[in-house]
């Protein structure tokens, strides 16, 4: 199975998007080596042409995007340079890496306005910086679609466990799973947890099924990953922002403190890095919201912040967790060692929610006197406001949660665990491996 490409959920909005004779110009946003490149390529086998065009290898390109951007006189120059038609209707023309020419992006609106009829995609892995120098650059005459690693749901499909998923997904906490099922599906989020849904990891591991093999994969993503630090901003030191990164890493699904910077950074000098590294969607921050209505992002606290690492594989890799507590064990506590059950939670809930918009997390806390309380994540589901709580304990022992019911007058809450589907009150438990459900939760 090496080198073949692992079906993704974005296959199917790339398909509808090259249908829509109202289609524009598409970006694909996200991480580094999160597989934006790879769907591009596996929908450009559905086209008589498809060029590609890599900006940071590809640099006498650039001179294609000087003066007037007409894009029929650039498409010429494509097309003789590649040797390929560039034809409205049968070339998917993909520019990767767009970030190392800025005349590029600037160009799509263009491509929108004068030349509707091609297809066109661009993607880059550190777009977010350049589209922030950028701010007009195309309002409206071009859409997005944001990308994150293999969710759990797909990651089992991978692994050829997508029948066992469907019945995951069937369920229900009125109609829990057939508990051999559960009990399948429980383990298989276990190497999950481990493995990370990182692409080139998830290859490796479906290849041979060795998680130890995909230690080393994981070694050469993260080295990869720091080795752009340098390029996210020439101002900003590599050092401050590995130094961030490590802050943030250890800090994981923590409130974030500042405390731990020492005397090498300023509490300013950090904020600058994680900002950049949040950009480059390596760290996605929780923020904290009093949840006192809808929208949750209309009372938010940006003083109260956690932060995710963008994958559980990377991150139990940096803490150096042992395998055998997450793989082994069938209690919560040492399964959420470093807290990577709480950020599975998150980066699910991310994964699954609408990819035409860039998602926002959010958590609740109370601190008073004698009274603290806090919610793990806060979610929005139709026009209802749902707190969602990563536990292994009985309803007795969710006090916050109930204090949060009965302060916000919630409908229900869900208990993420390893449990299977039940209800308790106004508790519906969700076991782990069904939480991407939760942003379609009925």
């Amino acid at each position: 199975m090496k080198n073949s490409y692992i079906k993704r959920n974005i296959d199917n909005e790339l398909s509808l998007w090259a249908r829509d004779n109202e289609r524009k110009p598409l970006l694909l946003r996200g991480a580094r080596q999160v597989g934006k490149s790879s769907s591009v390529r596996k929908l450009g086998e559905s086209f008589e042409n498809f060029i590609e065009i890599n900006f940071e290898k590809n640099t006498t390109i650039h001179s294609f995007f000087e003066g007037d951007l007409i894009p029929q006189e650039i498409c010429g120059k494509i097309a003789v340079n590649f040797g390929k038609p560039v034809t409205a209707g049968k070339t998917l023309l993909f520019f990767d890496e767009i970030q190392a020419c800025p005349n590029a992006i600037s160009a799509l609106r263009f491509f929108y306005e004068d030349f509707p009829e091609l297809h066109v995609m661009a993607a880059g892995s550190l777009l977010e910086f350049a589209l922030q120098d950028l701010p007009s650059f195309g309002v409206g005459r071009i859409d997005s679609i944001f990308m994150y690693p293999f969710s759990f749901a797909e990651f089992a499909a991978a692994c050829g466990e997508e029948l066992l998923w469907g019945e995951g997904y069937k369920a229900s906490p009125e109609k829990p799973l057939f508990p051999a099922f559960h009990s399948k599906l429980t383990e298989l989020l276990k190497r999950f947890l481990v493995v990370g849904g990182m692409p080139a990891v998830v290859a490796k591991y479906v290849e041979n099924q060795d998680i130890l093999s995909c230690k080393k994969t994981l070694e050469t993503l993260i080295t990869s990953l720091k080795a752009d630090f340098t390029k996210y901003k020439k101002r900003i030191p590599e050092l401050q922002i590995t130094a961030a990164f490590n802050m943030a890493t250890e800090q994981a699904g923590k409130s974030f403190s500042y405390s731990g910077a020492g005397q090498d950074f300023s509490r300013h000098q950090i904020w600058q890095a994680l900002e950049l590294l949040k950009m480059a969607g390596l760290i996605i921050p929780v923020v904290h919201t009093s949840a006192s209505g809808l929208p949750l992002g209309a009372e938010i606290n940006p003083a109260k912040q956690k932060m995710l690492v963008i994958d559980t594989g990377i991150l139990q890799h940096l803490l150096g967790l042992p395998l055998s507590d997450i793989l082994f064990q069938n209690d919560l506590s040492l399964v959420n060692k470093g807290n990577i059950a709480e950020i599975y939670v998150g980066l699910e809930l991310l994964k699954n929610g609408s990819c035409y918009t860039q998602q926002q997390l959010y958590f609740w806390r109370r601190e008073a006197k004698n009274s603290n309380a806090e919610v793990d994540y806060v979610v929005q589901i139709g026009g209802k406001i749902i707190p969602v709580e990563v536990k292994s304990g009985t309803t007795g022992k969710m006090q916050s949660m109930h204090l949060f019911l009965k302060e916000k007058q919630s409908e229900y809450g869900i208990r993420a665990s390893l449990e299977n589907f039940a209800q308790y009150d106004k508790i519906k438990v969700i076991p782990l491996y069904a939480v991407g459900r939760i942003p379609r939760f009925k």
